[in-house]
């Protein structure tokens, strides 16, 4: 699968030669301290959104009131400097430079805006709210309801040399058997230790051919060593509500959709909204398994450049003519997600999707589509953490050589 074969596969060769660097790892700080188009350096031409104080929420996802940080023409390349949420939380302390210090981290390597969100004043209710922080939204020229918004996903670079899983209690796959760990009251982030929750530091090293892969050191010595993949857990656009939009559930804007299949090289569709679209992404990953089972992946910061494009209803082609939910597709697979509280409905839904997909692409009529998703389909569990769980449809395209334009 491309996502295994990811620090060799030759369409994220941008992504292997940033994760191979030399041993003093190259912490990518902030470019600027405001949203702006980049006139010099290695992202010159770029539009850039940092992540400070006036360009996150924390723990909700922009509605349709939202105001953007910046606006940009369809064609444009976006790179945006997002902060992971671990290692920031009030179970850990809300405290980052403390955090990662007890952890071994240099001052140097722990970034400067990570540690300006947590001695701030920004409200974050640990129960309540969600646990991300997102980045923008950036409004796309000219984009209205009924057009789809394609993001193309053109560099995830790690912006720092380590990274957090993390269990907590009511939460993941195993409620009730992990974390091991007991609670204890009045637990706060001047007391972390009281909420009995996990977090396991998780540095990335080199190995002997040079790339970065994550370590995760064991009782005996002995370490655990995995393969990168980097990708966005949230992207979307910002729902048609004036309610607030809790950053955890994905819904058919996207949001905290969590398909590891996401990294350099893939591009995600979405049915915009509002006006303007109100582009938005954070919670990346170094690293995620199938499932995502004990809540949080490697979760760590991230530098992630992406194109948008804006597809016009009625005048641009739009893969499987229309949509009403997120589509993906990378070099290998079309990836048509079902979302549901019920995996069984999941189920049902990315199965629904895939079949409909099938039909408005290729033409090709439901029984014979169902039939060639049980003979030669793949479909993952992407997250089974976020209230609303996430399977996935991996439509091999090679199998479809006979239906491409002459």
């Amino acid at each position: 699968m491309l996502k295994v074969k990811c620090l060799t596969a030759s369409v994220l060769s941008v992504l292997c030669i940033s994760l191979t660097h030399a041993n003093d790892f190259k912490v990518l700080n902030q470019i600027s301290k405001q949203p702006t188009q980049l006139q010099t350096g290695e992202y010159k031409g770029n539009y850039y959104v940092p992540s400070t104080l006036n360009t996150i929420t924390w723990g909700y996802l922009p509605n349709r009131d939202a105001k953007p940080v910046l606006t940009v023409p369809s064609g444009s390349v976006v790179t945006f400097d997002t902060v992971s949420h671990e290692g920031l939380l009030e179970d850990q302390g809300r405290n980052a430079e403390k955090f990662f210090q007890s952890k071994g981290v240099k001052s140097n390597e722990i970034l400067e805006d990570a540690k300006t969100i947590t001695q701030s004043n920004l409200k974050h209710d640990f129960h309540k709210d969600g646990p991300h922080i997102v980045t923008g939204p950036v409004a796309i020229e000219g984009a209205q309801p009924g057009d789809i918004l394609k993001v193309e996903v053109l560099k995830v670079e790690p912006r720092v040399p380590y990274g957090v899983i993390s269990s907590r209690h009511g939460k993941g796959a195993l409620v009730g058997e992990f974390p091991k760990k007991a609670k204890q009251e009045n637990a706060s982030a001047e007391h972390p230790e009281r909420y009995g929750n996990v977090s396991i530091f998780t540095p990335i090293e080199k190995n002997a051919k040079g790339e970065y892969e994550g370590v995760l050191k064991t009782e005996s010595g002995k370490s655990i060593r995995f393969p990168l993949y980097p990708f966005m857990g949230i992207m979307g656009v910002a729902a048609n509500t004036s309610e607030p939009v809790h950053s955890v559930p994905p819904a058919m804007y996207g949001g905290n959709i969590d398909i590891n299949e996401l990294g350099a090289g893939s591009t995600a569709y979405y049915p915009v909204q509002v006006k303007g679209a109100l582009f938005y992404t954070g919670d990346s990953h170094f690293a995620q398994g199938d499932g995502e089972v004990a809540l949080t992946a490697l979760e760590a910061s991230a530098r992630a450049t992406l194109k948008f494009t804006l597809l016009k209803a009625g005048k641009d082609k739009i893969p499987g003519k229309e949509l009403k939910q997120p589509l993906a597709e990378n070099a290998e697979f079309w990836i048509t997600p079902g979302l549901d509280e019920d995996l069984d409905e999941a189920m049902k839904k990315s199965t629904r999707e895939a079949i409909r997909f099938l039909n408005q692409e290729y033409g090709i009529d439901e029984a014979t589509a169902y039939a060639y998703l049980s003979a030669a389909t793949d479909f993952e569990v992407s997250q089974v953490v976020d209230k609303t769980k996430g399977i996935h449809a991996k439509i091999r395209k090679a199998d479809f050589k006979e239906f491409e334009s002459k």
